[in-house]
């Protein structure tokens, strides 16, 4: 069987050479090819390619963004990112042992990165993503029997942990994820605040504090319909924060 590779590029030249280097190596079949980080995850998800040739700097979702997604689905592809990132950036990717080709791409270096095409793991790429871009994810990946389901950063309410998964409220309902509180905190630590040790909420959706008899804090979010319980440590800090 051909291995199956799947392009993802912005630019149609990018894609183009690609596409002609593939041809000339033995067992590998070009199953599709995509223009940006979202599409990426569609298509994957739809042609089922073994290996993701993924470029990283790509306008909306970048690849690294992108990777980490992939990585969610039940049967993850092998990414090789693609990249004409400067010196400190590669570093990065050889720290982490992560696949890459640097632009301009030869025939050789692409079939070596092919024949020892791995999955990634999902610390590798929390550290790339830290290392090489200073850009936070767009969309939380939930993960489904269908595939993924890409949620909107700026529509998430509040994240809620709960034994081993997190609940991500947003306006279009409930999803489970695996990504713990502690890693959206530090990910997103200027959009969302922590009012409870197993609760963040979205500033974006933040409307007021209230205080019922017995003295406990609550929050009220946009949307939401049911207050958020606020622990008493956090109470103060919240208050102070927001005066609201």
């Amino acid at each position: 069987m051909k291995l199956k590779v799947l392009i993802v590029d912005d630019e149609p030249p990018a894609r183009e050479r690609l596409r002609s280097l593939l041809a000339e190596i033995p067992g590998v079949e070009v199953v599709g090819e995509a223009v940006n980080g979202e599409q990426s995850l569609a298509r994957t998800q739809e042609l089922a390619p073994a290996v993701v040739l993924l470029d990283v700097r790509m306008p909306g979702m970048d690849g690294i963004e992108a990777a980490r997604h992939l990585n969610a689905l039940e049967e993850p592809p092998a990414v090789i990112f693609t990249t004409a990132f400067d010196e400190y950036a590669i570093n990065a990717f050889d720290a982490h042992a992560i696949g890459y080709l640097l632009k301009p791409i030869r025939k050789e270096k692409l079939a070596a990165a092919l024949a020892r095409a791995g999955r990634l793991t999902r610390p590798q790429l929390q550290k790339i993503a830290a290392a090489g871009s200073d850009k936070r994810r767009t969309h939380i990946a939930a993960r489904h029997r269908e595939g993924l389901r890409l949620i909107p950063v700026e529509e998430v309410q509040f994240f809620l942990a709960e034994q081993k998964y997190t609940t991500v409220r947003h306006l279009q309902g409930e999803d489970l994820i695996e990504d713990s509180l502690r890693a959206l905190e530090e990910e997103f630590d200027s959009v969302f605040v922590r009012i409870h040790r197993n609760t963040l909420v979205s500033v974006r959706y933040l409307e007021r504090i209230e205080r019922n008899a017995e003295g406990q804090h609550f929050v009220r979010l946009r949307g939401c319909e049911a207050p958020l319980q606020v622990s008493r440590r956090m109470a103060g800090e919240l208050r102070d924060r927001f005066r609201i």
